[in-house]
């Protein structure tokens, strides 16, 4: 299974097109959602064509392809215009070997992660920065943000697929790989 995994599109109809773009290039089997998806919260500038009803209408396009977790800035009144699921705190992957889990990150993450066992991955987003690390044998993996990249990151997605991480700003271009036996 391959999957294409974005965080952080924080209501950008611009930035949101550009991922769905990248989506359609890379023909995943499904595409992971980290949060924060409608609203830019009061941390961050309004990111470019700030248009949440455009991303309510682009997502919802393709709501049999997303699995989504919550983000903190993920409401309940986004559950009401959204037609996937968004209110989940994490989401559970069988890779086979290893266990993939799927979260944010404000609440669970590397000072606080889920339970988790050598070789197992806990990915999130929110910080908007991308990030591969391993420590004592758990990995911890960000990609990044779409809309509001920080500390001079790129604005981008990553994709999994049989044990290779590749990370890409939204034209495709390959930022970093990473390959777990």
């Amino acid at each position: 299974m391959k999957l294409f995994v974005a965080s952080d599109i924080h209501g950008s109809a611009h930035y949101c097109r550009k991922m769905l773009e990248a989506y359609d290039r890379e023909k995943p089997d499904r595409m992971l959602l980290l949060g924060d998806i409608l609203y830019h919260g009061p941390r961050n500038d309004l990111p470019e064509e700030y248009a949440p009803k455009k991303v309510i209408e682009m997502l919802n396009e393709r709501k049999n392809d997303i699995i989504c977790v919550r983000g903190n800035c993920e409401a309940e009144v986004d559950q009401m215009v959204l037609e996937f699921p968004v209110l989940a705190d994490y989401g559970v992957f069988d890779l086979g070997k290893r266990i993939l889990y799927a979260t944010h990150g404000h609440i669970y993450n590397q000072k606080n992660p889920l339970p988790l066992r050598k070789g197992d991955i806990l990915i999130h987003g929110h910080t908007h920065v991308p990030k591969f690390k391993e420590s004592d044998g758990i990995y911890y993996m960000n990609p990044g943000s779409v809309s509001i990249p920080k500390k001079d990151s790129h604005h981008g997605y990553m994709t999994i697929e049989n044990g290779e991480f590749i990370w890409k700003d939204l034209s495709g271009t390959v930022m970093r790989r990473e390959i777990l036996s």
